[in-house]
Formats: structure tokens, sequence, C-alpha cells
């Protein structure tokens, strides 16, 4: 619900997607499903109720021939842009795209994105005025998951901003060294690679140069702490998983074929 007194917003979800990956090479093709990789996401995107279209920015004619198949909107960018976000913001300069108020960026290998974690992000930049961007965060219950650099975790103020992500075990408990989660006075978070941005934030953003704690963590989102950037981080119940590897592209199959 959009809090009263604000103006009206728009937003549109834009999936960056190209055949490269380093870890498991054309991903978002791979169709043992019957439908691809990105087509699969395309269409959880769809259902989400917030936006007002979905569109595919493409780094390469494959994919977009791909999203041709299947019958979504798609636009080429640059093949040289080197991160998904940059895709996003070609876009946003672009005269078609100047309606819009709200940016989603939503990954091409999220086949199981949940249409209302799209509406959840969409509707917490709403209901934050002063924010420029949101995310998404999920309570971690498991004390491997918390110590596991693969998880990116986030820390927030009472107002429910980012402070910091991290790699590390964060918050970290001084008095209480080894001890888990469970001795801290709420769950830790483990952060949702979903972001939401206010078109000026997001050309902003593109603008930056990678900075120090971006580069030491490996963290994008860093760049927009660094800069000043305000960011909402709006909590779901649980994470879905993105495709990374052979491994969990297989689990995802035998997920698509028992449901």
């Amino acid at each position: 619900m959009v809090v009263l007194g604000t103006p009206p917003t728009s937003s549109v979800v834009i999936i960056p997607a190209r055949t490269a990956s380093r870890r498991l090479p054309r991903k978002l093709l791979l169709r043992k499903t019957g439908k691809s990789v990105l087509e699969h996401t395309y269409q959880a995107a769809l259902s989400a109720r917030r936006p007002l279209g979905v569109y595919v920015a493409a780094g390469d004619e494959e994919i977009v021939r791909e999203v041709h198949r299947f019958g979504g909107q798609v636009e080429m960018t640059d093949p040289a842009l080197p991160s998904g976000t940059d895709r996003v913001a070609e876009l946003a300069r672009r005269s078609a795209f100047r309606h819009f108020d709200i940016f989603v960026n939503v990954q091409g290998d999220e086949p199981e994105i949940a249409p209302t974690a799209i509406d959840t992000l969409i509707e917490c930049l709403q209901n934050n005025p002063t924010a420029t961007m949101a995310t998404l965060a999920t309570p971690i219950r498991d004390e491997n998951r918390w110590r596991d650099p693969a998880c990116v975790k986030v820390v927030c103020d009472t107002a429910g901003r980012a402070l910091y992500f991290s790699r590390a075990a964060i918050p970290h408990i001084r008095d209480a060294e080894g001890s888990g989660p469970e001795n801290l006075p709420q769950p830790p978070l483990a952060h949702i690679g979903l972001y939401a941005y206010r078109r000026e934030a997001l050309l902003r953003f593109a603008t930056l140069p990678p900075s120090p704690l971006e580069q030491i963590e490996r963290l994008e989102q860093l760049r927009a702490l660094e800069a000043g950037l305000s960011i909402a981080v709006a909590l779901v119940d649980e994470a879905t998983c993105g495709i990374d590897t052979e491994a969990d592209y297989e689990r995802f199959v035998a997920r698509h074929k028992s449901a």
C-alpha cells in the first residue's frame, strides 16, 4: 500500500541476461523442463501485480532470439557492459522507459522467484520515500549458513535501512566467541540479491566507480552505501534458489518435475 501523501509511482521489472556465465555456460538457455531458465524467470516476473511491465535487457543476439521465441519483451543492450545493473541503467536512460519511476532488477537465473517478493520490494520502496533503493533479506536460522562466506549478510538500523553488507558472520558476538546466531537478540539476516531503484539513483549508481569496500568484499551494493545512497530492506520468509551450477539446475529440474 502506498503511503498517503506520496505521489503515485510506476514500476517495471528488467531482467538483464546474456549467454556468457563463468560457472555454468549458457545456463539461461537450459531447457530440460521444456522451458528455458530465462523463460521460467520471465513468466514468474509477469505474475507480480505491481509492475507495469517486464523486459529483458539482452547482452547478445541469442538472448534476443530466445525472448522472441517465447513471446516476451526484449531490448538489446551494449554487449560490452560489465554488469546486469549497467544493462538496467541503459534501458532507464532510453526515452521509452522515462515514464517509469522504479526499476526492479531481477536476475535471469531466478526461475523460482516468487512474484510476491517483487511486489514486496516495490511496496518497500514506495513506502520509504527517502530511500533511494530497496532490497530483500530473510532470517538465518542455521549457524553454518551464517558463517558461510557465500551467504551475504546484512545488518539494518531501527528503521529497516541497510547499515552494512558482508560475507562475514555479522553482527559479530564479541563477548561470546564461537557462539552461534541463537545468542543474538534477533536472527541475523541473509541478503537476497533483488533490487529496486528509483530512476535517478540507478542512473547515478551506474556512473560510480567500484568503491574500496565493494572491491574488498566483492559486493556491488557496498558501492551504493559508500556513496551515501539509502537502501531500505524488506523481510521475506525465505529465499528462492538461483541457478549458479549444474547441480543447482538439476535440483531445480527435480523440483519442477515433482510439483
